[in-house]
């Protein structure tokens, strides 16, 4: 009987707190690799990395875990950063250009939602064709160059993503409060709930009286606008955009986060701390993969590990 009781209370933990046991057991190999990496510079270094990546991963918790897909997470970030450079370069006014970037990252989300909505195309269609498409416009617009900040500009841009207030990154303080927002929207308000009863079963969603074509299409909207926050940090750090590379690959780290922090692929279930630690986790492994010497060019293959093997351990649960 205690034997039964034991592995129930096991499976309980592992299904629950999966995310905090990964995270736990990367940072114990972290710290075997390397005892300084629990130092204060590399610990932020963790969070200043994973910013803007960790930001579009909270819009793409949201859209995962009501069923659905991105894929146009890099070439909408490339598309708001470029152009927000280009507002910031007219306008030398850093309110205007973060406002441009989030209402320019509303509208984008707003086209991936009425598309998937009111056309009746599938996500993962809608975002593979707008992710064509935006890189495509960025790419026109800047003929192969960068989009560069002008000097005049450049110190109090530079200064939002570089800067530190009381010893702690701009970058850090970003990336904590979008996910406690998240975290709040999505566990105390109703369209949290929304959310998940729309990942879970959308006709019974429908039925019980939830509007779910308004819902999948805020939270694209809500996605869109985090994209465009991402892209104005984004800008800020570099200062100046690639228009053929700026962001690319955001959405499969944006996905394995999300897919490593417990939400599952299949929508329904989510957990936005989960998300958080999958940011940081991701990083983590960056960090242990330079420290043993590991070629860069495999982090691709990776993160294609992470989201296979998170994607079979959620098949395994839902097995048993």
């Amino acid at each position: 009987m205690k034997d039964i009781q034991w592995k129930e209370n096991w499976r309980n933990i592992t299904t629950n707190y999966s995310h905090w046991l990964s995270f736990v057991l990367l940072m114990v190999v972290a710290i075997i690799v390397s005892p300084a990496f629990l130092s204060w510079n590399n610990l932020t270094n963790l969070f200043v990395q994973g910013s803007v990546v960790g930001i579009c991963a909270m819009g793409m918790s949201l859209i995962i875990s009501a069923g659905m897909i991105d894929l146009s997470v890099g070439s909408s970030v490339a598309l708001l950063s470029g152009l927000g450079v280009l507002v910031l370069n007219s306008t030398h006014s850093l309110t205007l250009t973060v406002l441009f970037c989030m209402g320019g990252g509303m509208i984008v989300g707003l086209v991936n939602g009425l598309l998937v909505t009111k056309g009746r195309i599938a996500p993962f269609i809608v975002t593979l064709a707008t992710m064509s498409a935006w890189r495509s416009v960025i790419n026109q617009l800047g003929q192969g160059g960068p989009f560069t900040v002008d000097n005049t500009m450049y110190t109090p841009f530079r200064n939002i993503a570089a800067g530190r207030f009381l010893g702690v990154p701009h970058l850090m303080i970003f990336l904590i409060l979008v996910s406690f927002i998240t975290a709040m929207l999505m566990s105390k308000t109703k369209f949290g709930t929304y959310v998940y009863a729309v990942g879970s079963n959308q006709q019974a969603a429908r039925l019980s009286g939830i509007h779910v074509n308004k819902v999948k299409t805020l939270i694209f909207v809500y996605a869109g606008t985090l994209y465009g926050l991402a892209a104005f940090l984004l800008a800020s750090r570099l200062t100046s955009i690639q228009a053929a590379s700026a962001g690319s690959g955001y959405e499969m780290d944006a996905i394995a986060a999300v897919a490593i922090g417990g939400t599952s692929m299949d929508g329904g279930k989510g957990k936005i701390l989960g998300t958080f630690l999958g940011v940081l986790m991701l990083r983590i492994i960056n960090t242990v993969l330079i420290m043993a010497n590991v070629p860069p060019f495999l982090n691709g293959l990776v993160t294609g590990v992470i989201i296979i093997v998170a994607v079979l351990a959620q098949s395994t649960k839902k097995g048993r």
